[in-house]
């Protein structure tokens, strides 16, 4: 037999009788699969290992405990033969062939009129695999088929009406790289995609032509569709049966007003889930080589937004502080943290566009960064460092980190350029 001779089909055995002809652990196997299909499974053996017999006491399979007779066969749809005796799998296919009973036989995959295909199930989707009777062959490929799956790399959209929910993902600091598996998978699934301006918009590229994104980002200052619009685009497609992908920068869940759009839905009566991002709160800073904690230099990091109170926050450069949002705000937040324990030479670090080709480093005092910022003039998207931990960025252009001096380093010409202060 060659691979031409094949026909591939789905079986539906719900209900249906099926026999399998030995009990070792390749039937077992074979049994719990038929099982999940839904058939009504006989096992016909002397002797049965723990697989078969765990079936057995769970009331699943029945066991007849005899050698095989042909007569076995009467009323079954479908039999698998797994005895690990030649002779004994050839008869049962003989048999088999001579009732027009489809067979498969473990011993001899030349001679078997059917083949077991390497099988798995990713949401809904069941993936089976035949490789000209080469198991492991099958069982390689499938997996290789499940992963591209699961990452999203393979499509996961359904083109039938469904029920439709809504899905609040975060894309992290917009590397498509480090959007979470779970992420890219439901992506690959959605029929809308609510986009926010930052996040992995390259992902975009890659949907179905007729996947409609609807575009909802924000700048600092100027927000052309209102959180209110956005919370109502996302219950009435969702309502309308389609599958709503959120794709949002960061986390949803992180000053990203997720949890304003997952109550408005579930008030509504939409089903929604939150698939978490990796933040720029910690990202970008690692991106620029700045851990928020290092052991001796800060045990602890307050995030918070630049346009909110900083006054309250713990002093001390050894307590980091992250600020979002923080461009517009910057010289007055640098004179409150200044002001509030940290003094004027608490190092500060500014990453625009992480992760970016164009991403650039900008790195100062609380006294000096201000004056930086507008020099090289620093905007938005960017995350500001503040404490002792900036101290550890490569970008430092200081021969030991308890110097320091002005820079800004621009990543993709890879210079840097600093002044003494």
């Amino acid at each position: 037999m060659v691979v031409q001779d094949i026909y591939p089909i789905s079986l539906r055995l719900l209900g249906r009788r099926v026999l399998v002809v030995g009990a070792g652990s390749v039937a077992a196997r074979r049994a719990r699969g038929l099982l999940d299909a839904g058939a009504v499974v006989t096992v016909v053996a002397p002797v049965a290992g723990t697989g078969v017999l765990a079936l057995v006491d769970a009331g699943l399979v029945q066991w007849i405990q005899r050698q095989y007779v042909s007569t076995d066969l009467d009323g079954v749809w479908f039999v698998q033969s797994a005895t690990g005796v030649p002779g004994v799998d050839a008869q049962v296919a003989a048999d088999a062939e001579a009732a027009h009973t489809w067979c498969v036989n473990a011993s001899d995959h030349e001679a078997s009129a059917a083949w077991t295909p390497a099988v798995a199930e990713v949401d809904g989707v069941k993936v089976a695999v035949s490789a000209g009777g080469d198991p492991r062959l099958a069982q390689r490929l499938r997996n290789a088929v499940v992963t591209a799956l699961e990452c999203g790399d393979l499509p996961l959209r359904r083109r039938r009406n469904s029920a439709g929910a809504v899905a609040l993902v975060g894309g992290g600091p917009g590397d498509p790289g480090l959007i979470t598996v779970r992420g890219r998978r439901l992506l690959a699934a959605a029929d809308v995609v609510v986009a926010d301006r930052l996040g992995p918009r390259a992902l975009l590229a890659d949907l179905d032509p007729d996947v409609r994104v609807i575009e909802v980002g924000k700048t600092p200052g100027h927000h052309p569709v209102t959180q209110a619009q956005i919370n109502a685009i996302l219950v009435r497609e969702a309502k309308a049966g389609h599958s709503v992908v959120r794709l949002k920068g960061g986390d949803p869940f992180v000053l990203g007003r997720g949890g304003e759009e997952a109550l408005f839905c579930r008030e509504h009566g939409v089903d929604v889930e939150v698939v978490s991002g990796v933040t720029s709160a910690v990202s970008v800073p690692a991106a620029a080589g700045i851990p928020v904690t290092h052991r001796g230099l800060a045990k602890a990091f307050t995030m918070i937004s630049g346009h909110e109170e900083l006054s309250s926050v713990p002093g001390g450069s050894d307590h980091t502080v992250v600020l979002l949002m923080a461009v517009r705000t910057l010289r007055s937040s640098a004179g409150i943290l200044a002001a509030g324990g940290r003094g004027a030479q608490c190092p500060v670090a500014i990453i625009e566009n992480g992760y970016a080709p164009d991403q650039r480093v900008t790195i100062g005092t609380l006294g000096s960064i201000a004056d930086q910022a507008d020099a090289v003039g620093v905007a938005n998207p960017a995350v500001v460092v503040v404490g002792d931990v900036v101290r550890l960025s490569p970008y430092t252009p200081s021969p030991h980190p308890t110097q320091l001096s002005s820079s800004t380093c621009t990543l993709s010409s890879s210079t840097c350029t600093q002044n003494a202060f």
